[in-house]
């Protein structure tokens, strides 16, 4: 079976044919329309739809993975950010079956990532957490090979746990949300409060100013890491996972920290395996189409 993947972000919406062997056949990126709100958004959708049939007919379905808190059972979007403007409420299963006459399923992108990590993972994992570490912090959580989403479908939302009570101000309302401290925009405004006249552009030239020994740097990025140690610490005791998964941005630079990480979680004695994400922005799209088969083939989701 060949499915479509899809992956909604408010800069770009990526799609690929993707196989059972998780194989990529055609995969596209069309810039997202925000600019008309919904109606913009889905003109694009349908764009990287269209433009993957015309490259394969024999499509079994469509799985989907966006930006906002999703209602899996229904396919209904029922909170979304002012990055995808008019996209909260909208049912996009029913619209993608209504358009396309195929089945569809529909995830948060943060599930859809883990679904996909997961199935290109050489170990089979029972159990799971996903944290991305971007230009915000998002996450997912498998249980028993099957993602947990929540109550509100709101499990996952790792970026939004406080880490420091009263600590920075988050644009969810709160302070000190982990987001604040563990994204890759917060790593670079915490290297530029401290670095005197040198301006850094992104967290890759912070990486390799740390591990390049500048004196200026060497606090910000050891706080950094120590932050994110206690992450997963907590994230041991807690849900107790037997793997972390870590992806987003930090991971292009992991040569220059990953080592430091790896002897402060030895210290903590952290017992569980902490692994860097292999499909970059694949993952969604990949994991889109994997929770599709397997809605097809068990009803569920993350067979093996």
């Amino acid at each position: 079976m060949k499915a479509i993947g899809i992956d909604i972000g408010g800069t770009a919406i990526k799609g690929a044919i993707v196989d059972e062997n998780r194989k990529i056949h055609h995969q596209c990126t069309t810039p997202t329309n925000v600019t008309e709100g919904r109606e913009g958004i889905l003109a694009s959708l349908t764009a990287t739809i269209d433009h993957l049939f015309e490259k394969d007919k024999e499509i079994t379905g469509i799985g989907i993975g966006t930006a906002g808190r999703v209602d899996f059972k229904t396919g209904e979007v029922v909170y979304s950010t002012a990055n995808l403007p008019g996209w909260q409420g909208i049912n996009l299963r029913d619209f993608i079956e209504n358009t396309y006459s195929l089945p569809a399923v529909v995830d948060n992108d943060a599930n859809a990532a883990l679904a996909g990590e997961w199935w290109n993972k050489k170990e089979n994992y029972d159990s799971v957490t996903f944290l991305t570490l971007g230009t915000g912090v998002g996450g997912a959580n498998m249980v028993n090979r099957k993602i947990f989403r929540g109550n509100h479908w709101n499990g996952g939302e790792w970026g939004h746990v406080i880490l420091y009570p009263e600590g920075r101000s988050c644009n969810c309302g709160n302070s000190g949300c982990i987001e604040q401290y563990l994204s890759g925009t917060a790593l670079v405004s915490l290297a530029n409060e401290q670095s005197g006249n040198r301006t850094y552009e992104n967290g890759a030239e912070v990486f390799e100013a740390f591990h390049t020994g500048e004196k200026e740097i060497q606090p910000v990025v050891e706080r950094y890491i120590d932050d994110l140690t206690l992450v997963i610490y907590n994230l041991s005791v807690s849900i107790d996972p037997e793997a972390v998964i870590i992806g987003g941005g930090v991971i292009e630079s992991k040569d220059k920290w990953w080592p430091t990480l790896q002897q402060k979680l030895h210290k903590k004695e952290v017992k569980l395996d902490v692994l860097a994400a292999t499909l970059g922005n694949k993952a969604g799209m990949i994991g889109s189409a994997k929770l599709l088969f397997d809605a097809l083939s068990k009803g569920g989701d993350c067979e093996a």
